[in-house]
């Protein structure tokens, strides 16, 4: 055979390269911008692959090849068959194509009659007879095209007489949905959303799992079926598989990802939740203890036929999520022929809970296994013959698992024989050993310097933000672009979203590697991720110069109460690059840390400074929240690298450090510094800082003059720094009849400046003003939350860059004019008792490239807790103002600048993402709907229903826009503020206004049946949420609580395509009424 021959290794015919679903043939000019774009997007909605034909296809006598093939590949067709279908040679050529193909190989055909009688079809009259007149006097003279008009004819006939449906004076929405439904019936045992190359290799496997649970469904008791296998194996992709495939059979399902994750983080109760959450669409509902859980979940479920899936479950007590004995688990709270799923490494784990069928997954079979290897070494469906027998020894080494297939056929890639052979040798070697030697032979192909990046990411930088992996490895002096580059290749990374991830098989292997170092004292390791090798490594108490990276958190190992450790050994490891200690109890002392430190993350650090001799020169990112710490050093220090410092919750610090040597300083974090009461002079040498954050620095009274004309500046915050501004009263309150009305809640005033009574109020009183700054032309975010401020400055009118403006709590009467800040998107006025006045808003909105999110801009923990204010972050939230005139102007307002927002967003390229248009929104005192809303209900059951007839196959519209009041009477409690004090909460009722997206309709499962209940687009959950937000509570332990609400009464209008380019409705006009065109 020849050096260049081809082998091929395709898959049967039936799973042909690029297999549609569906084939529709049509008429464009009759039906493409009406019933056949609505079908072909209910289509997809489905994840049904159906075939869009370009009209370039259809050019020239005869069908061009990929329309052939689209055609030949499809397993299903649909033929619509309009007033002009016969006109067109191209789709009667199709037409005979899809009767050649049914003929050869037997497959559906759903016959649609648009606008057509099915008998005008079926016997050629009418306009059909009128077409092949046409057609025949085109083709007398040409026997060969006589014959195919004939061929035509028979088609027409034979297509026309089978079962299908005629939508003529019908509905076609609801004709549409049951077509589609048609389609999903007889493609259910094929459609599924993963991709179809995992679906052909897990085919077999599935229909055998589809037949075990056939078998236990019948029996009428709850049965849970274990489905077992090594790690990487597929185990979570054939439960996903058969999930999808028979999850609409049952009246509740759920699929709960990483069982032990959740069970690690929040114990049974987060399991609990996840299990309430999915089944019972009930997002926010709260479960105190387990048997709370126990009890709801019982409640709900016990009468009920459910699908509960059980994910990665690696420990017993994990299955035992609710309380009482051991039988009574999950399967004693579901109803009569629910089944239970659970996807587990541990088999022992199965038998210990009773399972009635254990389905062990087993390795790819060699047809499979071969498929798999060629995608991924060559990119292709077959191989170069030399390179056929070097293939067939990987797959042997490799024993048909899935992901040590993948890995090593991406390191193959793009190498030469030589290379391969040199690879397989290593194989050879160690042939009976486990799967860690599989995956090692990728690594061993690396350069050092990605080995060491690969250990990185497997020993403490897997999961973490790509922005904060990608500095870490810079400062750890590697080639970082192309080094992850060469690892994403390998697939031995991958990213989702932001963030990096590492497979666990690949993560163990890593840390495999590094205890290969030194299995028994982890002291000699170039790494430490492990609590209790770190607290061996620290009894040791001994030098090193080999251990650099340090990343330990004792809270993430379930069931374990970590003890105290003695920390002492830290002085002595002198190479150290990155310590990370989170949930550490420490003891002992600290004299020296390594100079060569560039990131010290410390939760709770014990001690009141960082020892003295330490030099950090070469400090990235210090970050201390919680601690001990007084100050950190004394003196100043050269910290020429440092870009970020955080000292945010430590409550004993009492010195800002001198920064003057930290000129690449972009972020300081000092939130809840309580016993802070200045900022170091030195800030102001600061010219790269973009965020400053002195949240709840409660005790602050100073700060540089300059602090506030820093150009740079991006994010600033002195929520709850009322004591900042008491210092400016006496300058800046010069009139004392106004001081008098300001200091009225302390008593009776003289009305001369100079009373001792005057004094004492200038002293003691509960209100400030805000001095005057400067113009700061980057700052982007402004909170300037529970100040006490009695005025705000016209310069935050001029402040061009900013976008979320945070003014709650504020004893203000005014504000500045607001009309030219063009960026803003965001204001809040929250409690600001005194407010009787909002100024005119932006005239227009001109959203930035990118929304602005300040807290920290990347970050290294896996999880992220976002503050509940900022969630959602774009409207007007001015509620708890009882003091405000003209309600309605206001309301006109909050609207206006919403749409204005709706319009800014859809006309800029840049802002696609789903998440903005779900933050966007206002929320008033008010308790009537505007005319504007032209549909208008009274809530029922405290659930909001959307009639979405008028839109529901209409391409036009691109969102709603809804209004719901709530309850005065739900929410009758007291709010703890955090500048301290306790306010009463107004007993008025509350207007949400928010924006549902088109992109959020078509996001959600059960779409587009006539009336739209909320229930099942999440609607109203996203409102228990927005509500949750903007009325939540928070103890003085720091704990949120949030109230419950009712919805009174709803509004909603549609906004469609035309609406954002009509002009925009002026300021200080009334909205129009229903019968007035909505104006944006």
């Amino acid at each position: 055979m020849s050096s260049n021959a081809i082998v091929q290794y395709t898959v049967s015919s039936s799973h042909t390269i690029n297999r549609y679903d569906v084939f529709v043939s049509f008429r464009g000019e009759d039906t493409c911008n009406n019933f056949t774009g609505f079908l072909f997007q209910a289509l997809r909605r489905k994840a049904i692959d159906v075939f869009k034909d370009d009209e370039d296809l259809k050019k020239g006598e005869s069908i061009a090849p990929e329309l052939l093939h689209a055609i030949q590949s499809s397993r299903l067709f649909i033929v619509v068959f309009s007033k002009n279908y016969a006109s067109s040679t191209w789709c009667l050529r199709e037409l005979a194509e899809i009767r050649n193909c049914v003929q050869t190989s037997p497959r559906p055909i759903i016959p649609v009659f648009y606008d057509v009688d099915p008998s005008v079809v079926r016997k050629q009259s009418e306009c059909y007879e009128k077409a092949f007149a046409e057609h025949e006097k085109r083709f007398r003279e040409d026997k060969a095209k006589m014959e195919e008009a004939e061929r035509w004819r028979e088609a027409l006939t034979e297509v026309a007489n089978l079962s299908g449906w005629d939508i003529r004076n019908k509905p076609q929405y609801v004709e549409i949905e049951k077509i589609v439904q048609t389609v999903t019936n007889i493609l259910d045992p094929k459609i599924c959303s993963l991709p179809k190359d995992e679906l052909v290799r897990i085919e077999h496997t599935l229909e055998e799992l589809v037949g075990i649970e056939r078998r236990l469904e019948s029996i009428n008791n709850v049965r849970v079926i274990g489905i077992s296998g090594m790690g990487g194996i597929g185990k979570t992709i054939l439960a996903r598989a058969l999930y999808e495939r028979i999850y609409h059979q049952y009246d509740f399902h759920c699929f709960i990802d990483d069982v032990s994750k959740i069970y690690r983080y929040s114990s049974s109760l987060g399991v609990q939740k996840q299990l309430v959450s999915q089944s019972l669409n009930e997002k926010n509902q709260e479960i105190s203890n387990s048997f709370e859980g126990t009890c709801l979940t019982w409640s709900r479920l016990h009468n009920v036929r459910a699908l509960v899936v059980l994910d990665n479950v690696d420990e017993v007590e994990q299955l035992r999520m609710f309380t009482g004995n051991r039988d009574t688990l999950l399967r004693q709270c579901l109803g009569g022929g629910s089944i239970i799923i659970v996807v587990s490494r541990d088999e022992h784990i199965l038998r210990t809970y009773g399972v009635d069928y254990i389905y062990q997954v087993q390795p790819l079979n060699h047809k499979n296994a071969m498929q798999l290897f060629c995608k991924n070494a060559f990119k292709v469906n077959h191989i170069s013959s030399d390179y056929e027998k070097l293939a067939w020894d990987v797959l042997s080494h490799a024993q048909g698992h899935p992901l040590a297939i993948e890995v090593i056929g991406s390191s193959l890639f793009g190498r030469n024989v030589s290379q391969w052979k040199s690879a397989l040798a290593r194989l050879k070697e160690n042939k009976t050993k486990n799967i860690m030697d599989v995956l090692r032979v990728s690594f061993d192909q690396l350069d050092e310097d990605h080995k060491e990046i690969f250990l990185d990411i497997a020993c403490v930088l897997c999961d973490c933000d790509e922005k904060y992996t990608r500095e870490v490895l810079n400062f750890r002096g590697f080639h970082v672009d192309y080094s992850l580059q060469v690892l994403l290749e390998k697939s031995l990374i991958s990213k989702m979203g932001t963030r990096i991830y590492m497979h666990n098989l690949l993560k163990d292997l890593g840390r495999y590697i590094v205890k290969e170092e030194s299995p028994k004292e982890p002291l000699k390791r170039s790494r430490l991720w492990d609590y209790q090798d770190f607290c061996k490594a620290m009894l040791n108490n001994q030098t090193t110069q080999i251990l650099e990276v340090i990343a330990v958190n004792s809270g993430w190992i379930s069931g374990w109460k970590s003890e105290t450790v003695k920390i002492d050994g830290l002085s002595k490891i002198e190479k150290l690059k990155f310590l990370r200690l989170e949930n550490v109890k420490c003891s002992g002392s600290l004299s020296h840390l390594s100079n060569e430190l560039g990131y010290l993350t410390w939760n709770n650090y014990p001690f009141e400074c960082l020892p003295q001799n330490f030099e950090p020169h070469k400090l990235v990112k210090l970050k201390l929240r919680n601690s001990r710490i007084q100050r950190l050093w004394s003196g100043t220090k050269e910290l020429p690298n440092l870009k970020h410092l955080d000292l945010s919750y430590s409550e004993k610090l009492v010195e800002m450090p001198d920064v003057a040597k930290a000129l690449n300083l972009e972020e300081i974090l000092l939130e809840d510094c309580i016993e802070l009461r200045k900022l170091s002079p030195s800030i102001s040498f600061l010219r790269k800082l973009t965020i400053l954050s002195l949240r709840n620095c409660i005790n602050l009274v100073s700060v540089p003059n300059n602090i506030l004309g820093f150009n740079s500046l991006e994010y600033l915050s002195v929520y709850g720094c009322s004591k900042l501004f008491n210092n400016e009263l006496l300058e800046e309150a010069s009139n004392t009849e106004h001081l008098k009305k300001l200091c009225s809640v302390e008593g009776p005033l003289q009305s001369h400046s100079t009373s001792p009574l005057i004094k004492k109020a200038r002293r003691e009183s509960v209100s400030c003003l805000l001095p005057s700054f400067p113009t700061l032309p980057y700052l982007r975010e402004l909170d300037l939350s529970w100040c006490k401020l009695v005025k705000i400055p016209d310069v935050i009118g001029k402040l061009s860059c900013l976008e979320k403006l945070n003014l709650k709590g504020n004893h203000f009467v005014t504000l500045p004019n607001l009309t030219d800040l063009y960026r803003l998107y965001y204001l809040n006025l929250e409690h600001c008792s005194r407010l009787k006045y909002l100024p005119d808003l932006p005239s227009q909105t001109n959203l930035p490239p990118k929304v602005y999110w300040h807290e920290e801009q990347y970050m290294e923990d896996i999880f992220v807790c976002l503050r509940a204010n900022d969630i959602y972050v774009a409207g007007l939230r001015m509620f708890y103002c009882p003091e405000i005139v003209e309600w309605e102007r206001c309301t006109d307002m909050a609207i206006s600048w919403m749409l204005q927002i709706l319009q800014s967003w859809y006309k800029s390229k840049c802002l696609t993402s789903l998440p903005f248009l779900k933050s966007l929104g206002s929320t008033i005192d008010g308790s009537e709907i505007l005319k504007w809303f032209n549909n208008q209900l009274v809530s029922m059951d405290n659930s909001i229903i959307i009639d979405a007839s008028p839109f529901v196959h209409d391409n036009n519209w691109v969102g709603v826009v809804c209004c719901a009041i709530l309850n005065k009477h739900a929410y009758k409690s007291r709010i703890y503020a955090y500048s301290g004090s306790d306010l009463s909460v107004y007993d008025f009722d509350h207007m949400c206004l928010f924006y549902y997206s088109r992109q959020q309709f078509l996001h959600e499962q059960h779409i587009f049946r006539g009336k739209l209940n909320t229930r099942d687009l999440s609607l109203t959950r996203d409102l228990v949420r927005i509500f949750d937000v903007l009325l939540c509570r928070k103890r003085k332990d720091g704990n949120q609580v949030f109230p419950k609400f009712k919805v009174k009464k709803y509004g909603y209008r549609w906004v469609t395509v035309q609406d954002l380019h009509d002009p925009w409705l002026k300021f200080g006009s009334s909205i129009p009424s229903e019968d007035t065109k909505l104006l944006l």
